[in-house]
Formats: C-alpha cells, structure tokens, sequence
C-alpha cells in the first residue's frame, strides 16, 4: 500500500512513497514551480569576497592546512559524536564503500539530496570518515558561515567568467591527488523536503571528465522518539543509504552519457528513499 502527501502541498503534488516510508511535515514553503529556489538565509554581515580570476580556489598556505586539520579534528571529536546521539544518524549500506575500495582508489565522486544543515557530515561518516572536497555556491561564503565551509573543503563556484580556469586548475589538481569530491546535484537545501529534485548537470560532466565513480547516496527521516525528543520535538532523526557505484563509459558521447549517469543515480535515490511516484523528473532542460 502506497502513501500519498499531496495534501502537503503543490510541491508534493503526486507525491507517494512505500508504507514504510516516514515523510515529516514541510519545514517551509517550497516552490512548486522552482526547484531550484534558494531557502536557506546567508547569515550574518557579507563580506567583499570576489569570486573571480583573483581568487585562491585552491588554499595551499600552513593557515589553511592547518584550519582544515582542526576543522576534521573538531568533526572526529565532537560533530561525528553529535550527529549520531541529537539526529540519530544510521547508515545503510556503508559496506558498498569497503567493497569497492580497489574502484575508488583513484578518486570518487559521491552525490547526495540537500536537506538539512548537517546533510554534508551524515555524507562524511556514510564515507567513512573520509575527507572530501566540495563546490558549492560562492555567495555563502561571503557571510558567517563561510569560514567553516571553506575549511571543511568547499570550493566556491566563480561568479566570474575570469575564475573558471582557476578554478578547473584547481579540481584538476585535486583529481591528480585522487580526492574524493562530493556535490549536492539539487544545488541549494531544502529542509527536510522529502521528495527528490531534479539534477543539475555539473556532477555529472565533471565525473565523465575525469573518469570518476560515481556513488550515490540519499537521506530520508524517520520520526524522532524516546529521549531524543530532549533536543527537538519538530526535527526528524536521519537515515543516510548509500548506492552502488555508477561508472562513465567514456566510449559514449559526454552529452549522451552525463544524462544516462544523472538519470540513473536520480532513479537509484529514488529506490533507496522508497519513493515511487516523485513530483520532479530527474532534470529540467
């Protein structure tokens, strides 16, 4: 027996998921129209941060290295810990990264649905610890939070044609090394929004450019019990699953192949999260 969440609103529209399924309350207003709808505040005063030719893309300084370290040091220590006793962080199917070892060894390339503050640690630990390297969107780190997004390793998109190169130069760099990178394809975060957005293409084309794995993983909730209700009686608790590994076939066209790998790791999120009727398609052109 499925369950339908249309009743949540447009953006839930056709929505329907396994009995099993638990899908909490909308935390906000979500566009039915964009999915693509920017939700999340920038907080604090923005500062004159130009993302352009001129940027580091790349920080290679002792200060940086040595803020990452602490930054990974705090998430061991204190974040990791955290997450598993305040959101009740389960991982299922972690085995897949152990089995495929020998496949990443030259570098992996993880995508994930964007639902909540802490989506980027659950990621962390379903990675087994691993640290990972991250574009984002330049304009967060402009405010408060963009200390702390630069050095757990987010790599601001350039706002300016003049910063691509550097920024390509950069991701090439990293790919040399065999980091493992990791993009959120919804692009911006949609708290605890339970149906899958479609996929923007940049994942896709940057795994085909460099001959990546791609493993896809997805969060779903489950309802918060117990003594867990202490910290919050409104936010859910986290299920973290991870996928089996999609690799390009570089012997088809990039246009052709980066739609079959966006397409399929959307419809494997799909399975892993229970959802059989979704109101997005997996891309809009």
């Amino acid at each position: 027996m499925l369950k339908d969440y249309s009743s949540f609103g447009p953006a839930y529209r056709n929505f329907k998921v396994k009995e099993e399924v638990y899908v909490p309350e909308p935390a906000a207003e979500f566009s039915a129209d964009n999915p693509f709808t920017k939700m999340a505040a920038i907080r604090g005063e923005l500062k004159d941060i130009q993302f352009d030719g001129s940027y580091t893309y790349l920080d290679k300084s002792l200060k940086f290295k040595t803020w990452h370290f602490l930054v990974y040091l705090a998430l061991w220590i204190a974040a990791f810990p955290l997450n598993r006793i305040r959101y009740g962080l389960k991982i299922e199917g972690r085995e897949k990264i152990r089995q495929n070892r020998k496949l990443f060894a030259n570098g992996m390339m993880t995508v994930c649905n964007h639902v909540c503050r802490w989506d980027m640690i659950c990621v962390l630990q379903a990675m087994r610890y691993r640290k990972a390297w991250i574009p984002m969107y330049a304009q967060p780190f402009r405010g408060k939070d963009g200390f702390l997004m630069k050095h757990i390793g987010g790599i601001a998109i350039p706002e300016e044609r003049s910063g691509l190169r550097a920024f390509d130069q950069a991701l090439d760099e990293l790919h040399d090394q065999k980091q493992w990178i990791h993009i959120f394809p919804e692009s911006c975060s949609w708290k605890y929004y339970s149906p899958l957005r479609p996929f923007k293409t940049g994942a896709f084309n940057m795994a085909y450019r460099y001959a990546l794995p791609i493993l896809p993983l997805v969060i779903t909730f489950r309802p918060r019990t117990g003594w867990r209700k202490l910290f919050s009686k409104d936010e859910p608790l986290v299920t973290i699953h991870v996928g089996d590994p999609i690799i390009p076939n570089l012997d088809t066209p990039r246009k052709e192949e980066v739609a079959r790998m966006r397409d399929l790791a959307h419809q494997s999120m799909l399975d892993m999260a229970g959802i059989v009727s979704n109101p997005w398609p997996s891309h809009i052109d």
